[in-house]
């Protein structure tokens, strides 16, 4: 598996997760606080995390069948991304996890 796979997926995890908390503390304010404009915030934030988080799907699809995942936990790190701050933790994990899958198979092309 080539690293471009995995930073690919880290990347769009990062982007996806970040909007997600962005678009909560959005409707926080404006359901909680009633504040004015954080619907206009609240609208586009929805948006691109909407867009983003398919192109993430893509991703994590791919890196997810490139590293021969079962399907739970294929279906754990697509379903991150729609949970606030999951997707920093299931990131972290998968991207520890597969480092090593990584440079291993970097070491084996070197010597071949």
């Amino acid at each position: 598996m080539k690293k471009s796979v995995l930073t690919r997926y880290r990347i769009m995890a990062y982007v996806t997760g970040v909007l997600l908390v962005f678009l909560c503390l959005g409707m926080i304010a404006k359901y909680a606080f009633k504040m004015d404009g954080a619907a206009d915030v609240t609208q586009v934030v929805a948006i691109a995390h909407g867009w983003l988080y398919v192109v993430y799907l893509v991703f994590a699809f791919d890196l997810g069948s490139k590293a021969k995942w079962p399907v739970g936990k294929q279906l754990w790190v697509l379903i991150a991304g729609t949970i606030p701050t999951a997707a920093f933790f299931v990131e972290r994990k998968v991207s520890a996890e597969l480092e090593a899958k990584v440079a291993d198979d970097g070491a084996n092309l070197a010597k071949a």
